[in-house]
């Protein structure tokens, strides 16, 4: 049977899937087989698998680490907010239901056994199950029927190891305070603790690790510095994109929605010296020196409809457009550069029909089958072949779509105006293809650079799982697992 360690970290964003990325690297370089897990997880960036499921970005990134198949059981279940009390819930990669936060609370206390069973089933196929938490086993108002956390750990019998953030500051406080408010029996499960995200020369901090140990009783697994390629790899929450501040070169500007999905699609864009990309916050305006303007997916896509026109960001698209810029709609975005967006069932909230933005002669109803697979695709405009995926509710159709942006299996997909410069796409994953990247910014006058999106992810991660070897006793982690 295989031996199975979990990282539960003292908040949310401590970097906890990171280390189980780093690790799952680690491992696999030491020839053991090993998988990720997460048992809940709430993100608006998934990912297909190969299984026709849908996980949370994280795991997938922590699945490529440890070089296995991504599938439905790496993140049994997983919660796509829809509104700011509600999400879709998604039990073994699909769909089950939506629901507000209060029902929820109700409803996971039947997920367990869905959890535990997928649990098991990578059990069965890996030497290691590497877990990643949620949030933090010290809300301990939530601690009833959890199984995000200890309530895991104890039910699957799996050791804790315990991650503090030494960069938000009180750091002693948050690993000796969760210790302090979690029942005695949760804390028998955590086997250590390590510190992450120092800055800095690490051995200015052993005055304050040794004090956590003497405090808690527990073993310290070592001291991580900040790693400062993170920013390289896929990003799960849209407060970690970071691309690097340029101010020369093609300007891409990307509407930040206030549901943004599969926000991955621009990591490629951002890591192109050619290019800057602006992340573009609520309450600014889409800037005048624009080349191209990409309004990405979205969970909800009406609800981000309205979120954009209460932006003023509708009368700056228009703009735009009149000035020669470019435009590209992905997904939920390519749904609103439409004229209607219609939703008769209430699939995704009220139902009804909202007027797009009419920038493209489409109409889309929301139904409720979700389409989720990977593709092989040829781009219209440039003849250069890709690979993505889709990953959505809905039907679009009209009379742009006559002018395809590209064709899967000899089908037309996508829509393109009559002026060319407005187009839209139900296809994610399109910019990691570097052959397909360089044809269309070349388009916008772009060189190919040779950047290899791909390889420079696999590259960051070994380099992680160095880093980690450097800081961390990473052997005495692994010998934790039980």
């Amino acid at each position: 049977m295989a031996r199975a360690l979990m990282i539960q970290g003292t908040g949310s964003n401590v970097g906890k899937s990171l280390l189980v990325a780093g690790l799952c690297r680690a491992a696999r370089r030491r020839g053991i087989s090993v998988a990720p897990f997460k048992p809940q997880n709430m993100s608006n960036n998934a990912a297909v698998t190969a299984d026709g499921g849908e996980i949370g970005r994280a795991q997938a990134v922590q699945a490529l680490a440890a070089g296995v198949p991504l599938h439905s059981d790496m993140n049994p279940v997983l919660l796509k907010p829809e509104t700011d009390t509600g999400a879709q819930v998604i039990v073994q990669g699909r769909r089950l239901t939506t629901a507000q936060a209060r029902d929820y609370q109700t409803l996971r206390h039947r997920l367990l056994e869905k959890v535990l069973e997928s649990f098991g089933r990578l059990k069965a196929a890996h030497d290691l199950v590497l877990v990643e938490g949620a949030g933090s086993p010290a809300e301990t108002n939530l601690r009833e029927g959890d199984i995000a956390n200890m309530g895991f750990a104890r039910a699957a019998d799996v050791p804790v190891i315990l991650a503090g953030d030494i960069d938000r500051g009180g750091v002693i406080a948050q690993i000796v305070g969760t210790k302090a408010v979690i029942a005695p029996d949760d804390a028998a499960m955590v086997a250590g603790f390590l510190i992450n995200r120092f800055r800095g020369d690490p051995t200015l901090f052993e005055d304050g690790y040794r004090d956590i140990a003497q405090r808690t009783g527990w073993r310290g697994f070592g001291i991580c510095p900040w790693f400062g390629e993170a920013w390289k790899l896929p990003a799960e929450d849209a407060v970690d994109l970071a691309a690097p501040h340029r101010d020369t070169g093609l300007h891409v500007v990307c509407l930040a929605l206030s549901r943004i999905a599969n926000f991955d699609d621009l990591d490629p864009l951002g890591q192109e010296p050619g290019l800057r990309l602006t992340m573009l916050g609520p309450g600014r305006p889409i800037p005048g020196d624009a080349d191209l303007v990409i309004v990405p997916g979205t969970k909800s896509t009406r609800g981000d409809l309205a979120f954009l026109r209460d932006q003023g960001w509708d009368v700056d698209l228009a703009a735009h457009v009149r000035r020669g810029g470019h435009v590209l709609g992905i997904c939920g975005g390519y749904q609103m550069l439409g004229r209607t967006v219609a939703d008769p069932d209430g699939i995704e909230g009220p139902a009804g029909t909202d007027p797009g933005l009419g920038l493209l002669g489409i109409d889309t109803v929301m139904t409720p089958h979700k389409r989720l697979t990977e593709v092989a695709a040829v781009h219209a405009g440039t003849g250069a072949a890709f690979h993505g995926y889709e990953i959505h509710i809905g039907v679009t159709d009209g009379p742009d779509r006559a002018r395809p942006f590209a064709h899967v299996a000899g089908l037309p997909e996508g829509a393109v105006s009559a002026s060319g410069r407005v187009a839209g796409s139900y296809l994610h994953g399109m910019f990691r293809d570097d052959g397909f990247r360089a044809a269309y910014l070349a388009g916008f006058g772009v060189m190919e650079t040779g950047t290899r999106y791909d390889a420079g992810v696999d590259a960051v991660l070994d380099a992680l799982a160095r880093h980690l070897e450097t800081y961390l006793d990473v052997d005495a982690l692994l010998q934790a697992a039980r």
